[in-house]
């Protein structure tokens, strides 16, 4: 039997050229269709094209309509000589930002209304769910000695977090890397003031958990038939029957079990997946008894294009304060993502430190999107997360130095630069 988090390799799956890759996952159109959705009504007015010429026109509608100042300074650069071309069109940009921000007409656009346009559905804190741990870790093919892993924890909980997934209870003939899951959870599971979920497939993982003093387990269901059979050797249904199982045993001892949604966008195997299928595994998961559902785009391939009818589907039938995000960050679209996921009102982020970790089912995934870079946008917002980012960068470089290469991180790198004096921001 197959591990649940088995790191399966490209010659486990179907062939996927880049090209192929390229044009499953994206689409030429300006903006999703509803009939690519299966959302029934279009959430975003879209606009198709033919070719890629045909929306110059409907552009320069549209930016004379949303952007009047773009509009304003076309008209009156072209009164002007050439000469003083460049230095009238910037002064008339700089005037109409004026306009926005003092005057009470303002071309009909304020600056505290687009303030609060993009940034109202905020949430004021968010909860980071460190998977470094488990989730980064996994996927290295050299061992991680166990003191180290023990060590990594600890420095983690040391900088403010208070989730840290800490390891996974499966065969270690499918996944060696994490075969010292009892020594490390008998090592941190007194950690005041954390929670360290703990990965259960199965019913014989969850009672190899609780003799290790595991307070909170996991379970992993897929949205794509093909990915369940691949990785777990069951289809989607046959799983939920496992997890009932180990549900009803946590349950009966008091357990929080959190659930995680794998392949919430795409799949290597049968390409962009519907939202309808996620929004159905969600719903079962959280029937079942999980108190918190996190919601995987396990290969990377979201935008927030993809992202948003997924999580309005998941929406209507789970509860949003119950809902995680779990990005990666292979197209480099994690905080996009993230940023989407947080003005619909999204409280709850997983990251892995120094973005360990990625996704052996396409070829030159960049991993987990680091939590680094996460606190340092979160920072940026304003949001709270009581996450301490010199620590974290701490940890980041311990284990990035025992890996032996550099974090994964775009904020530990440019920061340590600063701090180097290799840049003067």
């Amino acid at each position: 039997m197959s591990s649940l988090e088995e790191p399966l390799g490209l010659d486990k799956l179907p062939s996927m050229s880049t090209i192929d890759r390229i044009q499953r996952f994206s689409s030429g159109a300006c903006c999703s269709r509803v009939d690519n959705l299966g959302m029934g009504n279009c959430w975003l007015e879209g606009r198709g094209c033919s070719t890629s010429n045909s929306c110059d026109d409907e552009y320069e509608e549209y930016t004379s309509q949303t952007f009047p100042w773009k509009r304003q300074t076309r008209d009156i650069s072209q009164n002007t000589t050439t000469k003083g071309r460049n230095s009238m069109k910037f002064r008339m940009i700089d005037d109409s930002f004026s306009d926005c921000q003092y005057s009470p007409k303002g071309n009909n656009i304020e600056v505290q209304d687009l303030t609060y346009k993009f940034l109202k559905g905020i949430p004021r804190f968010v909860k980071i769910v460190e998977v470094g741990p488990r989730d980064g870790l996994q996927n290295e093919k050299n061992t991680v000695p166990t003191a180290v892993k023990i060590e990594l924890i600890h420095r983690l909980a040391s900088c403010g977090l208070s989730v840290i997934e800490a390891t996974s209870f499966v065969s270690p003939k499918w996944v060696p890397q994490l075969a010292d899951a009892k020594d490390v959870m008998q090592a941190v599971h007194n950690l005041r003031g954390i929670r360290l979920p703990v990965l259960t497939p199965n019913l014989k993982g969850f009672e190899a958990a609780m003799a290790a003093g595991a307070r909170e387990v996991a379970v992993f269901a897929s949205a794509s038939e093909s990915f369940s059979k691949s990785n777990i050797n069951c289809s989607v249904e046959e799983s939920f029957a496992r997890y009932r199982a180990v549900t009803r045993a946590a349950k009966e001892l008091s357990i929080p079990v959190r659930g995680y949604v794998s392949c919430v966008v795409g799949c290597p195997v049968e390409g962009p997946i519907s939202p309808s299928k996620v929004a159905y595994v969600a719903k079962e998961l959280y029937d079942m008894g999980c108190f918190e559902i996190s919601l995987g785009d396990t290969i990377g391939v979201g935008t927030p294009g993809s992202v948003v009818p997924m999580l309005v589907a998941v929406m209507s039938v789970v509860p949003i304060e119950k809902l995680a995000v779990h990005f990666h960050d292979t197209y480099g679209q994690s905080l996009a993502n993230i940023l989407i996921s947080l003005q619909m009102g999204i409280s709850i982020v997983d990251s892995s430190v120094a973005g360990l970790g990625g996704c052996p089912y396409a070829k030159g995934a960049s991993g987990n999107v680091a939590t680094e870079d996460v606190v340092y946008m979160m920072n940026g917002l304003g949001v709270k997360t009581n996450i301490d980012l010199g620590k974290l960068m701490s940890a980041g470089d311990f284990i990035s130095n025992h890996l032996g290469r550099p974090s994964g991180s775009k904020t530990a790198i440019a920061l340590s630069r600063a701090s180097a004096g290799d840049s003067k921001i």
